[in-house]
């Protein structure tokens, strides 16, 4: 099918993630780390349209893709990991006789995933925008699943995850994905936002500077978790073992020391909720894990509450986002 023949956009729903554990195993002679993490994709999705390029997009880039970016600030769209993605996918389609063409696309992204909060909305963004342009270009056939896996990889450290849709254990760089039988049932999630700068680089430079090693037991807690997602765990085994996950980390100290406002706001997250508060990646995202989706809800009214009278203190630039969403299990698709 040719680019011409879409009347109508090609939409994806890029997910959010979730680090349920993140084990530091060692730095590499490129200078990035070796992870063993388990990643959870989540209900929290951008919406990323892709169509073809019309006259005004045209004249506005000189035949450029172009960008529009509503909801959460996205920063430079230069930057944005959906203009990445689409030039990782028409790389990966190559050019030549036989080759489908690959014209110039305008995106369109809702932002409803924070940004630069360790959920990995921009990696996920880069992943959508792979491969709703092979799509697009009527592509999708043209590229095998190692030159798929190539492009997401060219795209940025995570990409790779979100072409999967289900939970993964994610090893390397983020480069190397194993799918893992997931969850059984539907567990809520609490997404906890605060309004403050943790810049990844950062976290690792610290993390260097003051252990520059993972913690033993912490690794531990992956493979056993990837063990037990690989045969599939219920939801409520999930919630049994959230103490546990919550502190399976190996960045939480070194976000804490580039944030120590963190250390206020999980600690009043703890008192109110009554439950173990992780960290997502490098922050500053926090979590909490619940039954279902409507539990979830209203401990996000809880905590809005607690944030309104001061239990809960706000850092950085205002009042945290709050989040209520849920765990994928992998049924119901992937970002692409």
């Amino acid at each position: 099918m040719t680019l011409a023949a879409y009347r109508t956009p090609i939409v994806r729903l890029a997910p959010a993630k979730l680090n349920l554990t993140l084990a530091v195993v060692g730095r590499r002679s490129d200078g990035f780390h070796d992870l063993h993490s388990v990643f959870v994709p989540l209900g929290l999705t951008d919406r990323l349209s892709l169509a073809p390029a019309g006259p005004a997009d045209l004249g506005a880039a000189g035949g450029a893709d172009t960008l529009h970016v509503t909801g959460f600030d996205a920063g430079p769209v230069a930057d944005n990991l959906v203009l990445r993605g689409i030039g990782a996918a028409r790389a990966a389609v190559g050019q030549g006789p036989g080759r489908p063409p690959t014209p110039a696309l305008a995106a369109r992204l809702e932002k409803h995933i924070p940004v630069a909060a360790g959920l990995g909305g921009g990696s996920s963004d880069g992943a959508a925008a792979l491969d709703g342009a092979l799509e697009a270009w009527g592509a999708l056939d043209s590229v095998d699943r190692d030159g798929l896996r190539r492009a997401a990889a060219s795209i940025g450290s995570d990409v790779p995850f979100f072409l999967i849709g289900r939970p993964a254990l994610v090893e390397g760089r983020g480069e190397r994905v194993t799918p893992l039988g997931g969850v059984h049932g539907h567990p809520g999630v609490l997404l906890v936002t605060p309004q403050v700068a943790v810049r990844t680089p950062e976290v690792f430079e610290v993390f260097d500077g003051s252990r520059g090693v993972g913690d033993g037991s912490v690794r531990m807690t992956s493979a056993h978790l990837a063990q037990e997602l690989g045969n599939g765990l219920s939801a409520m085994d999930l919630l049994a073992r959230a103490g546990v996950l919550a502190s399976a980390n190996d960045l939480l100290p070194a976000a804490i020391l580039v944030a120590p406002g963190l250390v206020a706001v999980r600690r009043g997250l703890t008192r109110v909720l009554g439950r173990p508060i992780g960290l997502s990646g490098s922050g500053p995202t926090l979590w909490t894990l619940y039954p279902s989706l409507g539990e979830a809800k209203a401990a996000a009214g809880t905590v809005e509450a607690a944030v309104a009278d001061g239990s809960v203190p706000s850092i950085g630039d205002g009042p945290p986002s709050i989040i209520a969403t849920t765990i994928r299990t992998g049924d119901e698709g992937g970002a692409t």
